[in-house]
Formats: C-alpha cells, structure tokens, sequence
C-alpha cells in the first residue's frame, strides 16, 4: 500500500488548519491515540508499522480504558483532543449522545476482530475448568447459598466445589472503566448468575435487584482491580502460581511460555474457538475514528487506511501475530471499505 510521505501529510494540514482560520488554530505532528488495553497492543503495533513506512513519527497510544477512552475521545473537535480510540465494546448510546453534546458528530467504527477474555495462570498453576456459575460464585459480591442470597462467604476455590483446588481464590481484573470489565460481566457473571434458581427468577420479578446481583464484582480481597495496565497482571501471574487473571487473549498468546488458560465450560481460549463462538466468553473489538481530523492531523487518514488493511489486519497478518482473530473474508471487506471511505457512524441514528 502507498502512503504519502510524512512531510507531505505534514504541509496539507498545516494549509487546512490556516485555511480554515480557527483561533489558534495549531496542529500537531503525532497521531494519538487512546482507549482500551485490551486494543492497545494492537493499535500500538499498527503505530510502529506506520512510521516504518513513513518515517514519521509514531502516533502516541494511550491505554486509558475503553470508558476512559470514550470520554477522551468524546471532549470535542481539535488538535488538543484525540484522533482515534480503540474500545473492547461498542460505543454506548449514552458515549454517542456525550460525543454529540460537544461537537464530535462524525465518527466512523472498525471492527478490527475478535477477541477471548482469557482467564490465565502461571504454567506452574493447578489446571482449571471452571463452569459460569463457579467464576460467578468466586467473584460476585453476592451469591446463592441454600436458595438465600447472601454476602460471598467463599474464600477457597474448594469452598464452591470439592473437585477444585484447596487454593486461595485470588483473581486480578480490569477496573469498572474497562471495556473488558463490561465484556466479562456480561459474558461469564449474568449467565452464570442465572446457573442459580433464586437469582435467575429475580430476572423476572425485580430485574433491578438482578442487575445488581450479577454484576457486582466483590470488593472484600478475593477479586482485586488492578488497573489498566493488563502486563502488570501477567507479570504479577508470573511471579504467584495460585493468581489468576482477566485479561484479552493476546496477552495469553504473547505469554504462552509462563502462562496457561483455565477451560471455561470445557473449552480453553484459542484462535479456532474464539472463531468459531464455541469459547463463549469472546467479543467483537473496536476503534473509533474523528473524521473531521481527516486531512487535519498529519498522515491520521493513511494511518487508518494502513491499520484495516489485509497487511495488518488480515489472516496471517500484523493483528493476528499477536493474538487477534481476525473477521471473515466478506464483513473484513466491509470494515475495510467503510472505514477508509469515512462512514459515518449510524449506530444510533447518527
């Protein structure tokens, strides 16, 4: 693919932003980027392979969170504000509507794959194959104990059940900001939740109290929030055999000589059955693009052009070297031409 030289991007946007005579107006010479840690690995290699082409400079990529991220991303139209934020979910209408509010009306989405919410451990951990009802009995805050709901009172793994490990329940997740909490609650906590007769039937008489019940992570030591910084936690599994951790499935992929996954209803996260749907704690990945910083922020329309290409994004490409599942052949075709042709974001009626 040919890209325009760095220079030349440089000189159209200088002459756009003095054209467009806004005050102050000032550009930058770097992309940037934020949002999810999650996308982050991926949006940071796509940044190296972008300015190995150009010889520019890379665009700076900030793991934020996919909410922290949405927020930046959403703070209105300009060189003080972000070009692009990566998401570990779609945008949420309530996003859409912040966005909107200040100014951020054209946006374009790209699904650049498929990723597993991996639950990892140290090779040199006991081997794991947890159901959703026991990854909801180890991390809720409340759980069903003799048809009551009541405070979580397991604190050992063979507490839930006898044929786990008589091992301390220590597990290491994203914060409330993640798109990769809101993934793992949605996918693992409310399905297992309903594993539970006295909680599923709150679904249908008070659906409020089984929000609450299935989503809320407990704060009491067993389930600890650390951060945003996803290598932290594969760094901290590395060194505590008895940890786990939540976390998407190319950091598994990166770390497959220390780490090893737990199986999940019997099935273990891989490139074939995040694919195929049959490692069902898998999700769709995202960025978001400001298309009025199109022709405005040097090179950020060759950027994107790069990042959806089949060089990066394809099988056997950039992506999937470091653990994406990429889309299939037509919906790919379909990212790809409604993210370079700047399409706008219609999700919720643009």
């Amino acid at each position: 693919m040919k890209l325009f030289t760095y220079t030349s991007a440089l000189a159209i946007a200088a002459a756009t932003v003095l054209a467009a005579g806004a005050a102050n107006a000032q550009t930058r010479d770097q992309i940037r980027i934020v949002g999810s840690s999650t996308v982050f690995p991926y949006s940071q290699a796509a940044a190296e392979e972008f300015a190995a082409e150009t010889g520019g400079p890379a665009p700076i990529v900030e793991s934020t969170g996919t909410g922290g991220g949405m927020r930046i991303f959403c703070e209105g139209v300009g060189p003080q504000t972000a070009d692009i934020t990566g998401a570990s979910r779609a945008m949420t209408e309530s996003e859409w509507e912040l966005c909107k509010t200040n100014g951020v009306t054209d946006v374009s989405e790209a699904q650049i794959g498929s990723d597993g919410l991996s639950i990892a451990m140290s090779v040199d951990g006991p081997d794991l194959n947890l159901t959703k009802g026991q990854i909801f009995q180890a991390l809720a805050a409340e759980v069903e104990v003799d048809g009551e709901i009541v405070a979580n009172p397991y604190t050992r793994w063979s507490e839930i059940d006898p044929s786990l490990p008589d091992a301390e329940i220590v597990v290491l997740g994203p914060p409330p900001t993640s798109g990769t909490r809101d993934a793992f609650v949605e996918l693992a906590m409310h399905v297992g939740c309903n594993e539970f007769e006295t909680i599923k039937a709150l679904e249908e008489t008070d659906e409020d109290r089984w929000d609450e019940v299935c989503s809320r992570m407990r704060q009491d030591g067993p389930f600890v929030e650390a951060g945003e910084n996803d290598n932290l936690i594969v760094q901290r599994l590395q060194q505590d055999p008895n940890a786990l951790g939540i976390f998407g499935y190319s950091f598994l992929y990166e770390n497959q000589d220390t780490l090893k996954a737990a199986q999940v209803n019997g099935v273990a996260p891989t490139f074939d059955t995040i694919a195929d749907g049959s490692y069902t704690i898998s999700r769709p990945l995202f960025f978001y693009v400001k298309n009025a910083h199109r022709g405005v922020i040097p090179g950020l329309a060759e950027f994107v052009e790069l990042y959806v290409n089949e060089d990066v994004m394809g099988p056997g490409g950039l992506l999937a070297e470091r653990g994406m599942v990429p889309l299939p052949d037509a919906r790919r075709a379909e990212v790809q031409e409604a993210v370079t042709s700047g399409a706008q974001f219609t999700r919720y009626g643009g």
